[in-house]
């Protein structure tokens, strides 16, 4: 399945706050004699960026991925949690974390925003998915599950496409472990979250994709993307079918 455009009255948007290790050369001196970090995953997410131009690829969807690690600023987090910064940036003066927010936290913040408020002006609905991926095992504990929908269970559109996401991504890899709202909750402080804030649930729909690193050995995880983004695909088409219904009301004879 090649670029199949998310039905009417839907679109799509794939954000991924976790995409790289990069860390400018004006902010390096931060992590020296640290180096090796920034090729773990507490620096990025592995295999999410691969995994989010896929998705967006099949459905010729907007692709907006922030430009720095996470370990300098998390885009992934609101500006006034303190896990925005992390040990290496926390202690930088009140100038050095305004330049960091400014550069490279609040354009990323701000791009994906507007997408969202072009395409509600637009009166449609904006379904955003946030892609991630996360660790087999932290600190000593064993994540049990291959593949995570996350959502905000008091917004009832987003529970209902999760819900078909899992159920058509589970006939396509019935051996996977397909959970909601793990190994993380879908409500807590988060991009989603905070767009959830500016936008109703009638016109925005929040969820972060997280998948188990461990998927990604080999050509496994390019196999996995493609089923992945067919089953989103599938869940959609019964989704915005059911939403465009809803949304013309009844029909008076």
């Amino acid at each position: 399945m090649t670029n199949s455009s998310c039905p009417e009255p839907c679109r799509l948007l794939v954000t991924c706050e976790h995409a790289r290790n990069r860390v400018p050369a004006a902010w390096r001196p931060f992590f020296a004699g640290s180096e090796a970090i920034l090729s773990t995953h507490r620096a990025y997410d592995p295999g999410a960026l691969a995994m989010a131009r896929a998705l967006a690829a099949t459905f010729g969807a907007d692709l907006l991925s922030a430009s720095v690690s996470r370990l300098l600023v998390d885009s992934n987090r609101s500006e006034t949690n303190p896990r925005v910064f992390s040990s290496f940036t926390r202690k930088l003066d009140r100038e050095g974390r305004e330049r960091l927010l400014a550069r490279y936290y609040r354009p990323h913040l701000r791009e994906v925003t507007d997408n969202v408020a072009a395409a509600v002006s637009r009166n449609l609905v904006l379904v955003h998915i946030g892609v991630h991926t996360f660790t087999p095992e932290l600190r000593g504990r064993v994540r049990r599950a291959d593949v995570g929908l996350l959502y905000d269970p008091a917004r009832e559109k987003e529970k209902t496409l999760c819900g078909l996401w899992q159920k058509e991504l589970r006939q396509r890899e019935p051996d996977l472990l397909i959970r909601r709202n793990y190994p993380y909750l879908g409500r807590t402080d988060g991009l989603p979250t905070m767009l959830r804030r500016q936008f109703p649930a009638s016109v925005y729909l929040g969820i972060e994709l997280e998948v188990n690193q461990r998927l990604f050995a080999g050509k496994k995880g390019v196999a996995l993307g493609k089923k992945i983004a067919s089953s989103l695909h599938a869940a959609l088409l019964i989704f915005c079918r059911a939403l465009k219904v809803e949304r013309a009301g009844p029909r008076h004879l």
